[in-house]
């Protein structure tokens, strides 16, 4: 796979309860950080999508925790969609620091769903379409 660009980032303001006793970030916080750079990504790729008939929900996850968060770091959530698929899309997140060093890395497997019916359904063309435009490049699944 090519070397991933990250467009989409957002800063994220540490809470108070997010820090454990040891004084770092406790590692089930960081799934909420995920959750904030998700929907800010679909909001900003998305804007006009009706949320209440058609989405997309969270199948699998894997995430490496590679260096701690401590209560005063500057961090962001970095956010791109790796490929998209028929009815699924793999989506690659990352938390940083100011000052670039990677400190948690999240894949997750992300399956569009008509909420009307309560489906999985195929990803539709204006999602792709979408996604490639603001990523800069296709975003389709490579045949192999």
């Amino acid at each position: 796979m090519e070397e991933l660009t990250f467009r989409h980032s957002l800063p994220i303001q540490l809470r108070f309860n997010d820090v454990d006793k040891f004084g770092h970030v406790n590692n089930s916080v960081y799934f909420s950080y995920y959750d904030l750079g998700k929907a800010e990504y679909f909001a900003t790729v998305r804007p006009d999508l009706d949320w209440e008939k058609e989405g997309i929900v969270v199948v699998h996850l894997e995430v490496d925790f590679l260096a701690q968060i401590f209560a005063t770091d500057p961090i962001a959530v970095e956010t791109t969609v790796a490929e998209i698929g028929t009815k699924s899309m793999k989506l690659i997140q990352r938390v940083v620091d100011n000052k670039g060093e990677v400190k948690c890395v999240c894949q997750s497997i992300l399956v569009a769903f008509n909420l009307e019916k309560h489906e999985s359904q195929e990803i539709s063309e204006e999602w792709i379409q979408s996604i490639s435009a603001y990523e800069r490049r296709d975003v389709r699944k490579k045949k192999a």
